[in-house]
């Protein structure tokens, strides 16, 4: 399957590799990316290739959306595990993110009070309070961090803030007091004759060093498993995973693992 983005504020429900069954929210322009970060993994495509040319959805479509989907849904006698904010960029970048998350907590309550509600955010816009004030409101909040120095980061996940640093973001991860979820994605191959691979022991160990500044409730490590933009990229195997993980579980970490 090729990249492709999504075309509607609520879409699914999916099944969820992680999460289990999810209903997606998109806040992001529903005809291109909108993202401070340009993965080459992204199943949406690169940036230059996706580019928006209408506006984000406003607070109020995507509450309407949100209700007119569970409603559906409860007629049909079906409830998503969770609610999922993702789509095609970062959900963060709404102005309006920090409302949308008590509108969407309130059509929760109401109308499926049994499902959660996730984040799933590359971490670049916790600078902003009222943006880590309304990721410790949902249930699960998702934050990336694919490794702990700019050089890999900058390899995989091409941030396209200008003066990004690992360093500080792991400094703003630490201010939600271990109440989050950090998620990584490990990968091997090459993008522009530069040899990639975060599997590495002392990459995985500068990593490790942070999750324990951090202090996660869970750890979420995973790999490939859609079309990528960058074709010289491919998913590593299980028993990596598996490698990789027994280190996160020896540092004192629950750990999940999708191959």
């Amino acid at each position: 399957m090729p990249t492709s983005l999504f075309d509607e504020i609520v879409y699914g429900p999916v099944n969820s590799r992680r999460l289990g069954v999810s209903l997606g929210v998109n806040l992001s322009p529903l005809d291109g990316k909108r993202c401070t970060f340009d993965c080459i993994y992204c199943e949406c495509g690169l940036n230059r290739e996706r580019k928006a040319h209408t506006p984000a959805p406003s607070r109020e479509s995507v509450k309407k959306a949100l209700a007119d989907k569970l409603t559906a849904m409860k007629t049909e006698g079906l409830t998503p595990d969770v609610i999922t904010f993702s789509g095609n960029g970062e959900p963060t970048m709404h102005p309006d993110f920090a409302r949308i998350i008590d509108d969407t907590l309130t059509v929760r309550d109401s109308l499926c009070p049994s499902a959660k509600v996730a984040v799933i955010s590359n971490s670049t816009m916790i600078h902003k309070p009222e943006v880590v004030s309304a990721l410790l409101k949902v249930d699960d909040n998702l934050m990336k961090l694919d490794a702990a120095s700019d050089e890999v980061v900058r390899l995989i996940d091409q941030p396209e803030i200008r003066d990004f640093s690992v360093k500080r973001l792991i400094e703003q991860l630490c201010r939600f007091e271990g109440k989050l979820t950090v998620q990584t994605i490990f990968l091997r191959g090459e993008h522009n004759g530069v040899s990639i691979d975060n599997t590495r022991d002392e990459i995985v160990g500068q990593w490790i060093e942070a999750l324990k500044l951090i202090r996660p409730q869970k750890v979420m490590i995973y790999t490939i498993n859609r079309e990528t933009p960058v074709k010289t990229i491919q998913k590593v195997s299980f028993e990596t995973l598996e490698r990789i993980g027994a280190k996160v579980r020896e540092a004192g970490f629950a750990v999940s693992i999708s191959g």
